[in-house]
């Protein structure tokens, strides 16, 4: 960041001259990696041993982050190449990313909603925290993001989180007094992540933060009217600029029922500011928070959590279209063939399908848990992780996200992969060649976990690893 950007005098304005240099300094270092650990499949411990040991991956627990590592050395840049990481072992993720969900805490007997999506990195980090189960919501207005945000949700099989595609402006036409809590991790003009995106600070405006100021808070309405009453709103950006953080806030708070209510963060924080070019902002905005990027090696955030204090007025709904798509329990007359046939083969207890719900959608269908509910069905670009498809003839063929959910249920049709030959061909969706296999169906392992599925032919075992996961780069060791 140049002493001559816009970038660098605004920041200099707010914090000074020493601060600025700081800032400047910091922004020219290496980027440092952090982990948020999926203990859903791997422990922190573990994950720390696996990683030395098979890449020599050095990494250290983060104090006060439970579920985090902190990359020390990796010589070979394999953390983002790794099998651990395409199964969704653990997700790359900056340590300032973490702290909206920290802030909210769902849990999951909540309802949630996260009003801005993809990529993926907080949506997936509440459905941890909610145990995978409850009723999460992601929203992502651009239908190209979703992309991420659906690989990612897949490579860690988040089961409790249904996908919109809408302005998320406009999503109180859907949702009144609903949620028990919502994250608005607000697009913004990034002045708090130049060290990963050093082309920010040139090209960062005024002009720019104060465009924005206008959709976060519109973003930030909707979601208080989507809120119920005392319900509580998470709102943060990756942008240091007062124009898009303090002056929404105290928008919000002239017009709108909600207060700021103290929140703790397991990092070093700092106040808000409460006045900003001799304009008096709302006292209460000094219990929001500012964290500042070279003190904790991470990117600038700012944070603050609402609380409703009563009903706001609903907009017009809007209504739900009749839809073919179907939700049912796994005693439904539709779903009991198919339950029946996967017990039969896979040798599954009948009793595992008790903690699902399953969406027929086409010939496609997903896997939910089954405490997820939702009345907007054909709102969804999608609900749960893809479970199977059916053919011509309405036979199922288990899907490789499928298998995952299901893991150790998976008794009988199992093919071990034997060395690392037979996994290179296996997740880039080659056959594995071997004759004595009877021809059908198979849940692939290695190393005890489930990769996938398989089809025995008679030209061998035929992969069905997602074709999605085959395109990234990864490390065989």
């Amino acid at each position: 960041m140049e002493k001559t950007s816009k970038a660098y005098e605004y920041f200099e304005k707010l914090y000074g001259k020493e601060s600025a240099e700081a800032y400047q300094h910091y922004i020219q270092q290496p980027v440092k990696d952090y982990l948020r650990v999926n203990t859903n499949k791997i422990s922190v411990d573990a994950l720390q041993n696996l990683l030395i040991e098979k890449y020599k991956i050095k990494t250290e627990p983060v104090k006060n982050f439970s579920r985090a590592l902190k990359v020390v050395s990796d010589e070979d840049d394999l953390i983002g190449k790794t099998v651990e990481q395409i199964l969704g072992f653990y997700y790359i993720q900056g340590l300032s990313s973490m702290l909206p969900p920290i802030a909210l805490n769902p849990t999951q007997k909540d309802l949630v909603m996260d009003l801005c999506g993809a990529p993926g990195s907080k949506t997936t980090q509440m459905a941890e925290m909610m145990n995978n189960r409850g009723t999460l919501i992601a929203n992502e207005i651009d239908i190209n993001r979703i992309k991420s945000l659906v690989f990612n949700l897949d490579r860690l099989n988040i089961i409790n989180t249904g996908i919109l595609n809408f302005k998320g402006e406009l999503l109180s036409k859907v949702y009144d007094n609903y949620f028990d809590k919502i994250l608005v991790d607000a697009p913004c003009s990034g002045l708090g992540i130049i060290q990963k995106k050093e082309e920010v600070s040139k090209w960062w405006s005024l002009v720019h933060a104060n465009r924005l100021h206008d959709l976060q808070t519109k973003l930030l309405v909707a979601a208080i009217k989507m809120a119920k009453v005392g319900g509580e709103i998470v709102y943060s950006t990756c942008t240091l600029s007062v124009e898009e953080n303090e002056m929404v806030i105290d928008t919000i708070l002239k017009n709108y029922p909600v207060e700021i209510v103290d929140v703790e963060l397991p990092v070093k924080t700092h106040k808000a500011f409460t006045e900003y070019d001799g304009i008096k902002l709302n006292s209460q905005i000094e219990k929001a928070v500012r964290i500042l990027p070279w003190e904790i090696e991470s990117d600038g955030f700012f944070l603050v959590k609402l609380k409703k204090k009563s009903e706001t007025e609903p907009m017009d709904k809007i209504q739900s279209s009749v839809s073919d798509i179907k939700m049912v329990k796994p005693n439904h007359k539709e779903f009991l063939p198919y339950r029946n046939y996967l017990t039969d083969h896979f040798g599954i207890d009948e009793s595992v399908f008790d903690d699902f719900k399953f969406i027929f959608k086409g010939r496609d269908i997903y896997i939910i848990n089954s405490e997820w509910f939702d009345d907007n069905l054909s709102l969804f670009n999608r609900i749960g992780t893809k479970f199977g498809s059916l053919d011509k003839k309405q036979r199922i063929t288990l899907h490789s996200n499928g298998a995952q959910v299901l893991g150790d249920a998976i008794k009988k049709f199992i093919y071990e992969i034997k060395d690392k030959q037979e996994l290179e061909l296996y997740l880039t969706g080659m056959k594995i060649r071997n004759n004595e296999l009877i021809t059908g169906q198979y849940a692939v392992k290695y190393n005890n976990i489930v990769l996938g599925t398989a089809i025995k032919t008679d030209e061998g075992l035929k992969s069905r690893f997602p074709r999605t996961k085959r395109t990234q780069k990864f490390e065989v060791m």
